[in-house]
């Protein structure tokens, strides 16, 4: 069974809400599922990760949620190397913020692009302006991300 880990940076919980709501797909595709809430950066370069779905919200001026920030200052500061990670990321916020709209989830991004990482498929920004459940959002574009990037295990 292939592994798929869930990292999960959220201030109200609203992210974390988002993880276990998907999960179920990821194992009716065929894979373990890890929801991690915390993470380490030893969660991240562990041997058996290869797959992962980040769900990151934006608190403050774009900022990552407080649990978060150390887990991807760790990223930034070690440069481990991610080659071999493949990912999705799906990232909340409010568009009444402008330009810092759904900030950290495009800084993860760009950071783990800048460690080597593959994004597979379009990241998913979900409005709390537009989208009263963010859950409403992501189901479908989980769905659609399985069927896509073909990460159904036989």
């Amino acid at each position: 069974m292939s592994m798929l880990k869930i990292f999960v940076g959220t201030m109200y919980g609203g992210a974390l809400d988002v993880a276990e709501q998907v999960k179920p797909l990821f194992e009716e595709a065929g894979h373990e599922v890890a929801i991690l809430e915390n993470p380490s950066l030893a969660d991240l370069t562990a041997a058996d990760t290869d797959l992962a779905l980040f769900c990151v919200s934006t608190t403050g001026s774009g900022d990552y949620p407080g649990g978060f920030a150390p887990f991807a200052n760790a990223i930034a500061e070690q440069s481990p190397g991610l080659a071999a990670l493949r990912y999705g990321l799906i990232a909340l916020g409010d568009s009444s913020y402008g330009e810092t709209f759904c900030g950290a989830g495009r800084q993860l991004d760009e950071l783990l692009a800048g460690q080597g990482a593959l994004r597979l498929g379009e990241r998913l920004e979900v409005d709390a302006m537009e989208t009263f459940m963010a859950d409403d959002a992501a189901i479908p574009w989980v769905e659609e991300w399985i069927d896509s990037q073909q990460l159904k295990v036989a």
